[in-house]
């Protein structure tokens, strides 16, 4: 990939977040491959809940080979990654399986200590990239793998997971999902206890794949900024995981980040039949930015998870370029690259 010294010395120079990848789930199908090289085994190679549950990759998926990894990460200059465990597919066992995930996941984390630590406060972010390491943010992506239990919460909170989506496309104890967004449900009551022990906890509240009311019964309930981890703009692309402009609004009133994401079904109508062209991803950018502002929008990239648009984490470098050659300042650019997901961790998190 070509590109500018002086866009590639912008980009060095920012501190560059991902709010969605689905790596550590990837990693585990695959065989337990490391986080550090994905052609070797990992540190933990026996059959667990994730492995036994889902069992390996299929083929196609196999072929395209993981997104996201230490490697990666290094050559495309992501900084700090939101690594999340998706626990929808694992029916009554949501608990197991997030357990599972991040057990992997230390184990990994440990034997690539010199390279990437966990993140639980904004600081540890901004010590890991002043150290020259990676820094990782657990998180879960439905919230069912709280067991319907605040202790639980609890127990993942001291675990290190710092955000919870509080559902993926089907409902959950605690909000209607946005596969079902059309009945008009939104939060339960356990959903209002869970959003508001989140907030006191220090737990950053995750909107994306909620439904519609689910929506803003959060924002009117949340003390803090959200974050809608991987989603686009519904005006340009009309797909119940996307967010009306009412709802970009909203976030920014809330002082919270959407993460505009590179998954093609997301970004045009017909994505899911046909890669749409860079620009596309480029207009979600522009779009949230002029109806959200500047201070509102980030990069969830849903790698190894749908996120297909760009190969993978070594080109995040286009964005840069992107936003660059649409007329962006330089400070214009780190707010999106990082700084916006930063300011909103640290107000949730610390």
């Amino acid at each position: 990939m070509s590109v500018s010294t002086s866009i590639r010395d912008l980009h060095t120079q920012s501190l560059v977040i991902d709010s969605h990848n689905d790596a550590i789930v990837a990693h585990i199908r695959r065989g337990n491959i490391s986080l550090a090289n994905e052609q070797t085994a990992g540190s933990v190679e026996h059959i667990g809940t994730i492995a036994y549950l889902r069992g390996p990759v299929p083929p196609e998926e196999e072929a395209i080979g993981i997104q996201l990894n230490i490697p990666k990460m290094r050559q495309g200059g992501v900084d700090a990654a939101f690594f999340a465990v998706d626990v929808t597919r694992a029916w009554k066992n949501h608990l197991a399986y997030a357990l599972d995930a991040f057990g992997w996941f230390d184990a990994e984390v440990a034997a690539n200590a010199p390279d990437i630590c966990i993140a639980r406060t904004a600081n540890d972010i901004r010590h890991a990239k002043a150290n020259g390491q990676l820094a990782a943010v657990l998180v879960i992506e439905n919230s069912e793998a709280v067991e319907r239990s605040l202790n639980i919460l609890h127990s993942l909170y001291l675990l290190g997971v710092r955000s919870i989506g509080l559902t993926h496309n089907p409902n959950t104890w605690a909000s209607t999902g946005n596969d079902e967004g059309e009945t008009g449900g939104g939060l339960t009551q356990f959903g209002v206890q869970l959003v508001k022990e989140m907030n006191r906890l220090g737990m950053l509240v995750d909107v994306s794949h909620i439904s519609e009311r689910g929506f803003w019964d959060v924002l009117d309930i949340s003390e803090v900024p959200v974050i809608a981890s991987h989603s686009n703009c519904k005006t340009l692309c009309n797909h119940s995981r996307n967010l009306t402009n009412e709802q970009l609004k909203a976030i920014a009133a809330n002082g919270g980040v959407v993460g505009i994401t590179f998954v093609p079904g997301f970004i045009t109508e017909d994505g899911w039949h046909k890669s749409p062209p860079f620009a596309q991803l480029l207009n979600h950018f522009e779009y949230a930015i002029d109806i959200a502002g500047l201070e509102h929008v980030g990069i969830g990239s849903d790698f190894d998870g749908g996120g297909d648009l760009l190969k993978d984490a070594t080109e995040f470098l286009r964005i840069t370029e992107g936003l660059s050659q649409r007329n962006y300042s330089d400070e214009a650019i780190q707010k999106v690259l990082g700084g916006n997901h930063l300011r909103v961790f640290e107000a949730a998190c610390g």
